[in-house]
């Protein structure tokens, strides 16, 4: 008895090599994010602003938002980024501890505190648009006075590649780079410098 071969129709045959490319490389990975390092045109910004040195209190996720915006972050196409030190909320606090030091004013004896509530943190490495936005409230009080209250956002897109191995470190390197920028912005702000004023 002889085996007929079915033939196999030309199309499958040149997408059979994708497909199998495409898995491959959309496999799931775990990427931890490096601990903040101040760059130097923040630290520059901070020098020329003329302000008091700062200290930081409680730094979290907003009163009414789900926990898990501090935690967990979606939109990698299976795969996950963690903070630094276990929490979004922290990884923003460090980031701009890390600015602070960096340009000497910080001082944990201050009378002026700084603390943020995280309201958005989300990222999507979508086939053709990659987008991510970074949101805080941050407050400034000086010497036990709320004299700054204000809710910053940062938004990012970018042409984001079908393969995995691409798009993914694209995605993760943009939203990482969200948190310096929502530091400049805070700290670029008129209302907050006058807050800080010496």
């Amino acid at each position: 008895m002889s085996l007929a071969l079915i033939p196999v129709p030309r199309h499958l045959v040149r997408a059979a090599p994708l497909a199998m490319l495409s898995v491959s490389l959309i496999g799931c990975a775990s990427v931890k994010m490096p601990p903040p390092t101040a760059s130097a045109s923040t630290v520059q910004a901070l020098r020329a602003a003329h302000l008091a040195p700062v200290t930081t209190g409680a730094f979290t996720v907003a009163r009414g938002k789900d926990p898990d915006l501090d935690r967990k972050l979606g939109g990698l196409r299976g795969s996950s980024l963690t903070p630094a030190s276990g929490s979004f909320s922290q990884q923003l606090k460090e980031e701009l501890v890390a600015a602070m030091r960096a340009a000497n004013l910080y001082d944990e004896h201050s009378p002026i505190v700084i603390e943020g509530r995280l309201t958005d943190s989300r990222v999507d490495a979508a086939i053709g648009t990659g987008t991510a936005r970074l949101a805080a409230q941050f407050t400034v009080d000086r010497a036990g006075k709320r004299v700054f209250d204000k809710e910053l956002a940062v938004e990012a897109s970018w042409p984001s590649s079908f393969f995995g191995a691409i798009a993914l470190p694209a995605a993760i390197n943009q939203y990482g780079a969200l948190y310096k920028s929502l530091v400049d912005k805070l700290i670029d702000d008129s209302e907050f410098r006058a807050a800080l004023a010496r």
